[in-house]
């Protein structure tokens, strides 16, 4: 059988590595490459899709012996969680190599570092292999840090250390606990699956190693006290790296979060359930407020996803205390489809504010005014993205958040409290909307250029699925619950 998997995963790198070896070419050329080798990718994944998933495990799984003596192994597969990420993943891409096509700024390097980062990223959610994931996981810092510190801001290099420190040293304890897991193992193994069916860590080394597994995650997704990093990078990148970075990177920690910590380590995880669930509360609330507080469009919208996610941290801590096995699937299922739905509404909000961007030269809410006037097909595709990232009914976020919000109400309903969250963040986007797109327009913007049709190709997939989801999620949530329902922790 062929290895789709394996091709999804390095298709990318082969793009990376023919611009390495070519002449040094034209800007076109090599957006061009990173276009083929991102559209064949998404177009395997799309193979993969077909081929469907098995109840209660992994399917598709692709082996090879890595490193024998230590039972280390190229292990890669997927099922409900892994595959909807994927999807994501290499749709972004795609989409972000389309609109990244007009720029000519290194274009060579650029591409190199976002093929070699789609290698990264679809590799994580695949891998099978508890050192293979670690690799994986390691290796998209390294394009994201050039990507922020190459292209981005006036701050960019202080962003770019801030993000690579971070994460980097935040990733520490989880390869700590990959070694203790390793360790307990009987035979020795890295094999994720054998983990999963048998924990190797119970009582004290368990706890010890869900608080490794937490802190790391906790960083990357990034939850509140450990999010700090985010909005500089966010503001700092590219409007691609934004968008890579909202939409597939943040899903590192939240898929993380239910693979190692909740998968590996339930018993732990449910003592600990309460203290991770008031993180994510905490979490979706303060991003909500701070994120009102804010500015600039950008910096607004990076705070959003702090909230966004905190919503996923509060659903995979009421998996991990349920008893139920219904309120369990429920949550999980509540957690992948916000996951999903954040990277496809915030990866469409940063792309219009890189678009306002372009033609402004600032992200300053009270710069603008009156522009729906003036650009009406930008004005109302942020209307319209806006009113899903807030989660109105009919639109992706409002299925995702629901679930979430039901399973909470049965297992512990005190979290609800955080749906006053939703509040604060349909205020800061209503006053965006105000500020930017409504009232008398600003003369100095009185000739600003709608959207072209480059840019209407790079949206019009984000508000097709944003729609989809949100009306008839089922197409996305049978594929996901074939894995929860069956998912015995």
């Amino acid at each position: 059988m062929i290895p789709v998997i394996s091709i999804a995963v390095f298709l990318p790198l082969v793009g990376a590595l023919l611009l390495m070896a070519l002449p040094k070419s034209s800007s076109k050329f090599a957006h061009t490459v990173g276009i083929i080798a991102s559209a064949l990718t998404l177009l395997v994944t799309l193979v993969i899709w077909s081929r469907g998933i098995v109840p209660g495990g992994f399917a598709q799984v692709e082996e090879v012996t890595w490193i024998e003596a230590i039972g280390a192994a190229y292990r890669v597969g997927v099922d409900g969680i892994s595959l909807p990420l994927v999807l994501l993943s290499a749709l972004l891409f795609l989409l972000a190599f389309i609109y990244q096509a007009k720029s000519g700024d290194r274009a060579r390097s650029f591409v190199i570092l976002m093929l070699m980062l789609e290698t990264a990223s679809i590799g994580t959610f695949v891998a099978l292999d508890a050192l293979l994931f670690y690799v994986f996981f390691e290796v998209s810092l390294v394009s994201m840090y050039f990507m922020i510190a190459g292209w981005g801001g006036v701050e960019r290099q202080k962003a770019a250390l801030m993000f690579f420190l971070y994460t980097l040293l935040g990733s520490l304890p989880l390869l700590l606990a990959i070694l203790g897991m390793f360790l307990a193992s009987d035979p020795y193994t890295f094999d994720m699956r054998v983990w999963i069916d048998m924990p190797p860590l119970l009582g004290v080394g368990g706890m010890l190693a869900l608080i490794a597994m937490l802190f790391t995650f906790a960083v990357k997704i990034p939850a509140f006290p450990v999010h700090t990093w985010l909005p500089a990078a966010h503001v700092q990148a590219p409007t691609v790296g934004s968008v890579i970075l909202a939409g597939v990177m943040l899903k590192f920690g939240t898929y993380g979060l239910v693979r190692f910590a909740l998968q590996m380590t339930p018993e732990a995880f449910a003592d600990a359930g309460t203290v991770v669930l008031a993180v994510g509360v905490v979490g979706a609330i303060y991003g909500a407020f701070v994120a009102l507080a804010q500015s600039d469009l950008k910096r607004m919208i990076a705070y959003t996803s702090v909230n966004h996610m905190g919503y996923v941290v509060i659903a995979v801590a009421i998996a991990a205390m349920a008893t139920d096995p219904k309120m369990r699937s429920i949550a999980l299922d509540g957690a992948t489809l916000q996951m999903i739905s954040h990277g496809l509404v915030t990866g469409a909000l940063f792309f219009l504010v890189g678009m306002l961007k372009d033609r402004a030269h600032t992200r300053e809410m009270d710069q603008f005014g009156g522009l729906l006037k003036v650009v009406p097909i930008m004005g109302w595709t942020y209307i319209l993205m806006a009113f899903a990232s807030l989660g109105l009914p009919g639109l992706a976020h409002f299925p995702a958040e629901f679930q979430i919000f039901l399973a909470t109400l049965n297992v512990s309903p005190w979290a609800v409290i955080s749906i006053l969250a939703i509040v604060v963040v349909a205020a800061l986007y209503l006053r965006s909307i105000s500020a930017v797109f409504l009232g008398e327009t600003n003369e100095k913007w009185s000739k600003m250029a709608d959207l072209d049709r480059r840019e209407i190709i790079v949206l019009v997939p984000l508000i097709v699925l944003t729609i989809a989801i949100g009306v008839a999620p089922s197409w996305l949530l049978n594929l996901i619950n074939i894995t929860t329902t069956s998912m015995g922790l």
